[in-house]
């Protein structure tokens, strides 16, 4: 899905070239390119296979472990632990471990969230979410860096910019990447409906569905009437397969992956620490502008783990089973990642506005969806239409939004997505908090109102800067003619 994208921009502002200074100390044959092409392949390979094993657990923890809000508290750990992790931890665990190891031993902590499906608990579940969470921020920015100056090695080598060459390796990753979602949800929906597997199918009666689900739907009471515990054997079965993958894509890295000794030699990268990073971070989160856009921030994050969690178990796993969750975020996950890929040519010929009008009314009409229609065990297809439709909407958010912080906070961008992370968590915490003990309906109307404040809020932010830029352009001109006129005063001086 989309919603990785941040940490396209994030990677670009936060180890950006320019910030680097790399002294090769070795020479290097022109073949050398192409081997470091075929790391940044690997890696690339090596996230996708890592995280179809965790996407693919994560959207199912809303059907799989929905007793007493389980999943949902499990995966609020995760953001949780992500908000630490993502300011304390990145540059200490990279200069103890080195990038290689820092990205393979990071797919480790993944580890036991997976395992801890087999014996779900609080006891279990909550801190192997947390671990996710704390091993997400060395693992990303470890990526990150290795792409960055295999880059700078690759300039030196082809006369390329290093920005630009930087741009297309983070291209060719989250092309790749984006592949999780496709084959997560794909394994997940063939094994838990594979066989003869009744839990696979909603357990309400036909002539009751459209009383319970939807709508209408309050997991902490109807949960347990309308979603079957899974086979032991399917949860085993599927946990085992996604342990399969984590390990693998931990070798990869390991055996596949070149050193960054190989070229990290008089390396220096200038990188806020933890505690640099926090006060930055703070410092920014006090001006108007970024006041003003935390709504916007918190909504991002709220949509989309409404649509993953509520949506799937309300709609998809309540009216037509939980075999079917896998197959439907399929569809948004591929809606998203197209969005991504065609939103950002449309913005070119449009501009960020009518993009985000256009997301804001097609949202209001599928949440407005979601409250009125009534689900039916045979109209299944209307949801994989709401998935296609909410994925290209999550794509448009996601994509202009953290273009419109790299324009807004030049020079700051490190702090500015610090603060989107942060607020985007805060709205993923939210939304699995609430879960539980709210009914769809309410969390819809929630959801509705925080989009409109937070566009409306955006606008006002838009303006502003669009106002600032024409007033800048108009002082220019006049700057240009004081020095025209002091000029010819000098020249009839002389």
């Amino acid at each position: 899905m989309c919603k990785k994208n941040w940490y396209y921009t994030y990677d670009i502002v936060t180890f950006k070239a320019s910030k680097m200074s790399l002294k090769v100390g070795r020479e290097f044959k022109p073949s050398e390119t192409r081997r470091i092409v075929k790391n940044v392949v690997i890696i690339s390979l090596a996230f996708m296979v890592h995280f179809t094993a965790y996407s693919g657990a994560a959207n199912l923890q809303s059907s799989i472990n929905a007793e007493e809000g389980l999943g949902m508290s499990s995966l609020a750990a995760v953001y949780a632990g992500l908000i630490l992790s993502n300011i304390f931890l990145p540059t200490a665990v990279i200069k103890w471990l080195g990038t290689k190891w820092a990205i393979s031993l990071s797919f480790v902590t993944y580890m036991p969230f997976i395992a801890a499906q087999l014996w779900p608990s609080f006891y279990t579940m909550i801190p192997a979410g947390l671990c996710v969470g704390l091993g997400g921020g060395p693992l990303w920015c470890a990526k990150c860096s290795y792409l960055t100056v295999v880059s700078e090695v690759h300039s030196k080598l082809s006369n390329i910019k290093a920005e630009a060459l930087l741009t297309r390796f983070l291209g060719l990753f989250f092309m790749i990447f984006q592949f999780e979602q496709v084959w997560g949800n794909l394994i997940s929906s063939l094994v838990l409906s594979s066989g003869d597997n009744h839990a696979a199918v909603t357990a309400i009666n036909a002539t009751m569905i459209p009383e319970i689900c939807g709508a209408n739907f309050l997991p902490s009471a109807d949960a347990a009437e309308a979603l079957q515990r899974q086979p032991y054997e399917k949860i085993q079965l599927l946990s085992g397969i996604y342990l399969a993958f984590m390990v693998t894509a931990a070798l990869i890295v390991a055996i596949g992956v070149d050193s960054m000794k190989r070229y990290d030699t008089g390396r220096a990268i200038k990188v806020m620490g933890g505690v640099e990073m926090l006060m930055a971070t703070l410092k920014l989160l006090v001006e108007p502008k970024q006041i003003m856009l935390i709504t916007i921030m918190v909504f991002i994050g709220l949509e989309q783990a409404f649509f993953g969690a509520d949506f799937t178990v309300s709609f998809v796993s309540c009216a037509v089973g939980t075999g079917t969750v896998g197959y439907v975020m399929l569809a948004f996950g591929i809606a998203d990642a197209i969005g991504c890929f065609v939103t950002g040519y449309i913005a070119k010929i449009t501009g960020r506005i009518p993009l985000v009008c256009a997301a804001t009314v097609l949202n209001m009409g599928l949440v407005a969806t979601i409250l009125l229609w009534k689900p039916q065990a045979n109209m299944s297809y209307v949801m994989y239409i709401i998935a296609v439709l909410w994925g290209l909407c999550d794509s448009v958010w996601i994509v202009q939004i953290n273009a419109f912080f790299g324009i807004i906070f030049p020079g700051r961008e490190e702090a500015a997505f610090s603060n989107f992370r942060l607020w985007e968590s805060v709205g993923y915490i939210i939304a699995y908090v609430i879960s539980s003990h709210l009914r769809t309906s309410s969390k819809a109307y929630l959801l509705g109102i925080t989009m409109l404040v937070g566009v409306f809020l955006y606008f006002i932010v838009e303006f502003q800067v669009k106002k600032e830029r024409e007033e800048k352009e108009t002082k220019e001109p006049e700057n240009d003619l004081d020095n025209e006129a002091s000029l010819l005063e000098y020249e009839k001086d002389l």
